[in-house]
């Protein structure tokens, strides 16, 4: 499967080993230290936040498994949103964080700069 590539953070440093060594991932397949990737956690008043199936694929099942309690879809992009945040993998142990499962990192400067914007949840809008 081809991969859209798109824009880059402008972070990478070729001189410095922690965006150049290799990692041996477990569970992520296809990764790259050094690359750019960017993570999204959908939330929707139809959907299963706070079970164990919040994160579901397709990833409709996840946002309007129960659309039903909607009522009016024209007010559905007040009811479901997605949360992103763009990360440049590095190698490096002083950067991991050991659960993203549970929604974004709001840490110092990370979280802290939000922007709000119409889109798609299904991809370039």
């Amino acid at each position: 499967e081809k991969v859209r590539g798109g824009f880059r953070c402008h972070h990478y440093d070729e001189n410095d080993e922690k965006f150049t060594k290799e990692y041996d991932w477990k569970h992520c397949v296809g990764m790259e230290v050094g690359e750019t990737y960017e993570v999204h956690w959908p939330h929707s008043a139809a959907g299963a936040c706070g079970t164990i199936n919040q994160y579901q694929t397709p990833f409709y099942d996840g946002v309007l498994c129960r659309i039903g309690v909607l009522g009016d879809l024209s007010r559905l992009p007040q009811q479901v949103g997605v949360q992103g945040q763009v990360f440049t993998i590095v190698n490096d142990e002083s950067y991991f964080y050991p659960d993203m499962m549970r929604g974004m990192i709001v840490d110092g400067e990370m979280g802290s700069d939000i922007t709000k914007y119409p889109g798609s949840t299904t991809g370039t809008s």
